[in-house]
């Protein structure tokens, strides 16, 4: 039997070494982000991905070595583990194959083949089953026992017909054989229910039937859904009789005459008991692999939304649309400080729109505003148009339509009521939606994840597994790009690699008690703050204020003495620029000058690039949002336009995208691009800037066909 360090080895295609490296650091406490970063030289440079499908993987077979212990003992208890059984289970890849082997030993409720043993029919189902020629009418004589319930030669027969169609349904090979099958040759099928809507959502799949290898993510997520709400009926089918076909071969003994009892046994194992088992195990599995490909598709999209470059160094005006309570707006400084706040009411008549108007513009002149992040909400359409019009007075000035989603369960919480005591819920709207044009993370870390809406069914899917997914990839996004400890809220430095909220809490309070931080050893005087935790979050903390340069960048405090010793050996003066260091190492001699300044040719590179840009944010190396400054309505659209937009959404098919029309396009995934994919996601993501060519509106349906394969003609 392989061990779990050799399975995570061949799996992920990674050294063993490396996997039994990852796996002790792991163990010791150390968080994902700190050993993806700083004990490259242990685990061969793996990516957060791979580290993070290593622990999920890892958490899983040591589970499965659990449950393979679990039943061994209970089956031991039994006095019925054998050498054969116990390698079997030992030897056994899935928890699904471990249940399987368990279920002859495992203690069921009452069924009708063990009320048949509780009657002392047991034998005679043995005698039977053993298919040896002899009559099962003649053996059953024997066993007609009237004080047992059995009253006669049929009843006999019957109960042993139960006991060995329970026997044949609790065969492992049985079981495993037929699940193949199914999956090989199964079929999911759909019928819409009796009261089911003629035109309804879920119309594409009132007569469905697609294969078990071939039914599509989404399709099982739908389905699901539809079924749950009535309105469809679902089942999986095997062609012809190939399952009972199987179940008799399995039963049947070789070279025996043939038993139409015993045939006829497997038969009933096989429709009462087995397939209906193998069934539902079937629509599990389906789910599980939807689930599993909604969460891996939610935090794909999640990752590149958190990382959108910020719009920086600008005063920002945040509008929150609205109708009958009108237009939240809130003028922020390029910190994120609130400079003013009001509310205005430009859908009520044309009057109030220029009254609007003229208060948004005093304020632009007074703040000196350059950015307006207007919600994607209601009113969103009238309040662009409001924007348009308001921004012809200040040509410099531009707008983004940013999303709304989560503001509002952020703005109820008690977290915004900590941040904004003096503020009513409606501006603090107004406040997070101009923050988040200035810095999509820092924002968007406030609110629970599953509230962001870039994914696919999100609600309903397992929600403790989508909570985990959903939070290691902003966990990650944060120590990506590195947090100021000095201006970072509560909710970011939550996320920093060793932080926890009450040391994040600790960190907050000491920063307001004795002022901004002067370096990053004070922050071992954090309460709570030991030296675990240091160890972990003190590289993904900067503190721009230190007069040590190496504590604004990424290099941890354990390498301080190897980047001054680099800087030494490539002869360096004070105050020189750092801007050629990775050009002077690489000509030094990477190896050559790891060794000198005692640590890894990664972590070397990795000081390298740090001091080369100290302060860097790496989301400043992607493309800028797109600002604008005019409006677009679909009634201006047209087949064969090409327009430039922004991908909200990517789902498995096709890709959302916002052409500044408050009504997002779609793009399917067969205009993605000039070659096949197998999701869209291996051609665009969240965030990405996009040429698109209009291909049908349907304005009363308020759909828009959009592709991108041929706006690059």
């Amino acid at each position: 039997m392989q061990s779990i360090t050799e399975i995570l080895a061949h799996e992920l295609g990674q050294k063993p070494e490396y996997v039994e490296n990852v796996v002790r650091l792991m163990d010791e406490g150390n968080t994902i982000p700190f050993i993806a970063r700083y004990r490259k030289e242990q685990h061969g440079s793996m990516d957060d991905t791979t580290l993070r499908n290593l622990e999920t993987r890892l958490t899983y077979l040591r589970g499965l070595q659990e449950r393979r212990e679990e039943v061994k003992r209970t089956i031991e208890n039994q006095g019925k583990l054998t050498e054969e059984l116990s390698s079997a289970i030992d030897n056994a890849a899935t928890l699904a194959e471990v249940e399987d082997l368990y279920l002859p030993y495992k203690q069921k409720r009452r069924t009708r083949a063990s009320i048949a043993r509780e009657r002392g029919l047991g034998p005679l189902a043995d005698a039977i089953f053993a298919q040896d020629g002899q009559d099962p009418a003649v053996l059953a004589q024997d066993y007609v026992n009237p004080e047992n319930g059995v009253e006669n030669v049929d009843a006999a027969l019957q109960g042993a017909s139960d006991i060995i169609a329970e026997t044949i349904s609790d065969d492992a090979a049985v079981r495993k054989a037929l699940r193949e099958l199914v999956s090989r040759r199964g079929s999911l099928n759909c019928k819409a229910a009796e009261d089911a809507e003629a035109d309804g959502v879920y119309k594409l799949y009132y007569d469905f039937s697609q294969s078990i290898s071939r039914v599509l993510d989404h399709q099982i997520l739908a389905i699901n859904r539809g079924e749950k709400e009535g309105v469809l009926k679902v089942s999986v089918t095997l062609p012809g009789n190939e399952g009972a076909a199987l179940v008799c071969r399995g039963a049947l003994k070789p070279g025996a005459a043939v038993s139409s009892f015993v045939r006829a046994a497997a038969e009933d194992a096989y429709e009462r008991l087995i397939f209906p088992s193998i069934q539902r195990e079937t629509r599990s599995d389906l789910s599980q692999r939807a689930y599993a490909g909604a969460i891996r598709n939610f935090a794909l999209n999640l990752k590149p939304l958190l990382m959108q470059p910020p719009v920086k160094g600008c005063v920002t005006m945040g509008l929150d649309p609205g109708y009958r309570n009108g237009c939240k707006v809130a003028v922020v400084d390029p910190t994120g400080k609130v400079l003013d706040t009001t509310v205005v009411y430009p859908t009520f008549s044309e009057r109030k729109k220029q009254e609007a108007i003229d208060r948004l513009s005093v304020l632009m002149r007074k703040d000196g505003v350059k950015h307006i992040a207007i919600g994607n909400g209601t009113a969103s359409r009238e309040t662009e148009a409001m924007t348009v019009e308001l921004l012809k007075s200040f040509p410099d000035a531009g707008y983004m339509i940013v999303s709304e989603a989560g503001a509002s369960v952020y703005s109820a919480s008690p977290l915004a009521a900590e941040e904004f005591p003096d503020y009513d819920v409606n501006l603090r709207s107004a406040v997070s939606i101009a923050r988040r044009l200035q810095d999509p993370l820092a924002e968007l870390v406030k609110i629970d994840p599953q509230a962001i809406g870039v994914g696919q069914y999100q609600h309903d899917c397992p929600q403790k597994e989508l909570s985990a997914a959903l939070g290691a990839v902003v966990e990650d996004c944060v120590n990506t790009v590195g947090v100021d400890v000095n201006t970072a809220s509560r909710s970011l430095l939550e996320q920093v690699s060793g932080l926890t909220a009450a040391t994040a809490k600790n960190i907050v309070a000491y920063r307001e008690e004795n002022g901004p931080f002067t370096g990053r050893s004070q922050l071992k005087k954090v309460p709570k703050l030991g030296p675990k935790a240091f160890e972990q979050c003190a590289g993904f903390l900067r503190v721009p204020e230190s007069r040590e340069l190496l504590d604004n960048t990424g290099v941890h405090p354990e390498s301080y003495a190897a980047a001054k010793a680099l800087l030494a050996l490539l002869d360096f003066q004070k105050g020189e620029s750092f801007g050629a260091l990775p050009e002077k190492l690489r000509a030094y001699g990477v190896a050559k000058a790891a060794r000198e300044c005692g640590v890894g040719e990664p972590t070397l590179l990795d000081i390298a690039k740090e001091l080369a840009k100290p302060g860097r944010d790496p989301r400043d190396e992607l493309p800028a949002p797109v600002l604008r400054k005019d409006v677009l309505e679909m009634k201006d659209l047209k087949p064969g336009m090409i327009l430039t937009g922004t991908v909200r959404n990517v789902i498995d098919f096709g890709v959302f995208v916002d052409i500044g029309v408050h009504q997002d396009g779609l793009v399917h995934i067969s205009e993605v691009s000039k070659r096949r994919l197998r999701h869209p996601s291996e051609a665009v993501q969240v965030g990405d800037v996009v040429k698109v060519m209009v291909l049908s509106v349907d304005e009363k349906r308020r759909r828009i066909g959009l592709s991108m394969k041929q706006a690059d003609k």
